[in-house]
């Protein structure tokens, strides 16, 4: 079993910043990728930001330079600094990961999410 557990949402204005986190443990070979999708109000979740095991990224438009992804491999742990943050980025933000569990298996988690909003 895996476990992503994410912080660092909150309220914050228009054109500020904040930065999540999200650790994942369990029984882990390896995270092939990790990182964030959201889900803002009446809309479907989609990806924000993923990273790699080899660094490669991969980031939805509406973010692109303003969000970073990093991952810590030592801790497990997805950052995403998010910058400039605008009404639109309102969302519950939720940790994603694919993770091999076990020699040629692998499985995508979710955490639960945390909320950010940001206000005009």
């Amino acid at each position: 079993q895996v476990q992503l557990v994410e912080s660092g949402g909150g309220l914050v204005q228009s054109g500020g910043s904040l930065r999540l986190s999200c650790a994942a443990s369990g029984s882990i070979v390896s995270i092939v990728v990790i990182g964030w999708h959201r889900r803002s109000p009446g809309k479907q979740r989609d990806l924000v930001a993923t990273i790699a095991n080899d660094g490669r990224t991969n980031y939805a438009d509406s973010v692109k330079g303003r969000f970073a992804v990093s991952r810590d491999n030592a801790k497990n742990t997805v950052y995403l600094q998010m910058n400039n943050l605008k009404s639109e980025d309102t969302a519950i933000y939720y940790c994603y990961a694919m993770i091999q569990y076990s020699l040629g298996n692998f499985k995508n988690y979710f955490g639960q999410g945390t909320q950010v909003t940001v206000s005009s």
